[in-house]
């Protein structure tokens, strides 16, 4: 009760009581909103909630992946600490080799994406119970990206795919022949290829393409028309070989290498004189099944430069969902890829499996 004489109005309560809260929020609401702002930015960005990834950052990521990885596996080999197991035979009947180098390699490249961007799908070639939660991304933009890659490229996370290849040419490097050797990371965004990342270990080398952006390689200044040089496959040469000869003619020569990685290279001018020990080619083929982690980076590169990665049959790979591409592939780029593919024969030994 009010003292006596005195008669409280109700509208002015009410303003009273607005001007407090007015007063309290003012006092408060700043000091709320600076506390949040510097648990944010304390908070790792791997574990800030988040609807859109930057394609410049998951760049730069990745190539810090595929080159931290690549030091995994050139120590590891350099040490002769390979513990080589076998996970079995490939579809061609070949040993398909896992060793140090590609667990630990895979350890480095995984987690580094994964920490840094959980909420990305990351798929790699290996697999292991051996998680690293302590590698975290350096928060370096390289140079040559930031030249090449102006601003920033937002991407909803729900259409992003990661492949991982944490050692390409496995079998080679059991074998020693290590220039075949590569590391790899490439960003798929709605099933198309973005980003593409190629390391070569044991060069110190590594090549890298951003769709729509820019890339720190190129292709050559000229291709053979006739006869072409054709790269395939070691591990089922004779095979694909009949196959070549049928296509393109029996001056066609056909170059035998290791690694997915390795031959896109060698259509590619990467003018550095660390991988000059790389051959030439015109043409990539291969007539069986293989893993999208193998050639998605390598697409990436090539679609960026004006090239195609397709199917034997020249259908578009989508790089989302199932991990394997069962229609074979011809990769170029400076040639005429429909007419590479009017070329090719109707039967494949992939039809026959």
């Amino acid at each position: 009760m009010a003292p006596m004489g005195i008669r409280l109005s109700p509208l002015g309560v009410a303003v009273f009581c607005l001007l407090g809260v007015g007063v309290i929020y003012h006092l408060y609401s700043g000091v709320i909103s600076s506390r949040l702002a510097a648990f944010r930015s304390q908070t790792p960005l791997s574990t800030q909630q988040r609807r859109t990834v930057d394609l410049r950052d998951l760049l730069a990521v990745s190539v810090e992946a595929a080159e931290l990885g690549g030091k995994e596996v050139k120590q590891v080999r350099d040490e002769n600490v390979l513990q080589e197991k076998s996970k079995g035979k490939t579809k061609e009947g070949a040993n398909d080799p896992l060793t140090m180098g590609d667990l630990q390699s895979h350890r480095k490249m995984f987690y580094l994406l994964k920490n840094t961007f959980p909420e990305l799908m990351v798929n790699s070639e290996e697999h292991d119970n051996v998680e690293d939660n302590s590698i975290r991304w350096s928060q370096n933009i390289p140079g040559t990206i930031s030249e090449k890659f102006k601003g920033s490229s937002e991407v909803p996370v729900e259409s992003i795919t990661v492949w991982i290849d944490p050692l390409d040419a496995t079998q080679e490097y059991t074998e020693n022949l290590v220039k075949y050797v590569t590391t790899m990371v490439c960003v798929a965004v709605d099933g198309k290829p973005v980003i593409g990342v190629v390391h070569q270990p044991f060069a110190g080398f590594t090549a890298w393409a951003v769709v729509g952006h820019g890339s720190n390689v190129k292709r050559r200044s000229s291709y053979n028309a006739s006869p072409k040089k054709v790269i395939v496959s070691r591990s089922h040469s004779g095979k694909v070989k009949n196959y070549i000869r049928n296509a393109f003619g029996n001056s066609t020569t056909i170059i035998e290498a290791g690694g997915a990685g390795y031959k896109v290279l060698s259509l590619l001018d990467t003018h550095s004189s660390e991988t000059s020990t790389i051959e030439e080619a015109d043409i990539y083929v291969h007539t069986t099944f293989i893993k999208k982690w193998d050639i998605c980076a390598g697409a990436a590169l090539l679609t960026e430069l004006g090239g195609h990665m397709t199917t034997l049959k020249g259908e578009n790979i989508d790089y989302s969902g199932t991990p394997v591409n069962e229609g074979g592939l011809v990769a170029s780029v400076g040639i005429d890829h429909k007419a590479l593919l009017e070329r090719l024969p109707a039967n494949t030994d992939n039809d026959k499996q």
